[in-house]
């Protein structure tokens, strides 16, 4: 299994195809890896509702944390910007290039300010489904149809009351779509994901 990086669908698409096209390039099936990118769940009764579940988690990010995450995130110290004004220009460093990059991005697409970006990076800032059971379940489907993941790395913003909402909510919506089982397939992970068990190769 791989743990992705969740992003835009576009994005994961282009891994995808990358990582299971190099299984097919070193004479593996591709179906025997797992691609299960991280997915924050936050389910409403409306959408509304659902982003302002998100908006009250994200708004108690303490400001010396953010900066702190978003220092990492770009590799230099961000305490020494200017916090309402815009991002600047970030020379390259050792800092994680994907994640950089990321962070950046999302600065100028949003035209957002440093206190702003802070907030974002001090909050959780991958792969979000965010809605009523129908608009998540819609999500999900498109992600495992058009060869985007294999599954779902699924965390929450609250627990229990999170994972009882995904569990009680959108699960059903899944199962009705024949996108998630109704029955456990074996005993184990391996055999839940319809991954093969390998030969020993110490013992028979």
């Amino acid at each position: 299994m791989v743990f992705g990086a969740g992003g835009p669908i576009e994005a994961a698409r282009e891994f995808y195809a990358d990582v299971k096209g190099r299984m097919v390039k070193i004479g593996r099936n591709p179906d025997h890896l797992k691609i299960l990118p991280g997915a924050l769940v936050i389910v409403g009764a409306t959408k509304e509702e659902a982003l302002a579940k998100k908006r009250l988690v994200d708004s108690l990010v303490h400001p010396d944390t953010g900066l702190a995450s978003l220092s990492v995130s770009l590799g230099v110290d961000a305490s020494k910007f200017e916090l309402d004004g815009p991002l600047p220009e970030i020379p390259e460093t050792n800092a994680s290039k994907s994640a950089r990059e990321r962070v950046i991005d999302l600065a100028r697409r949003q035209n957002l300010t440093v206190r702003q970006l802070a907030q974002r990076a001090g909050s959780y800032g991958g792969n979000s489904f965010i809605g009523t059971a129908a608009d998540i379940a819609d999500q999900m489907e498109e992600w495992l149809t058009t060869g985007a993941a294999d599954g779902f790395n699924v965390m929450f913003h609250t627990v229990p009351a999170g994972l009882e909402e995904f569990v009680d909510q959108v699960v059903p919506e899944l199962q009705r779509r024949g996108l998630f089982r109704r029955e456990y397939e074996g005993t184990t992970l391996r055999e839940h994901l319809g991954l093969p068990r390998p030969e020993n190769q110490f013992f028979r």
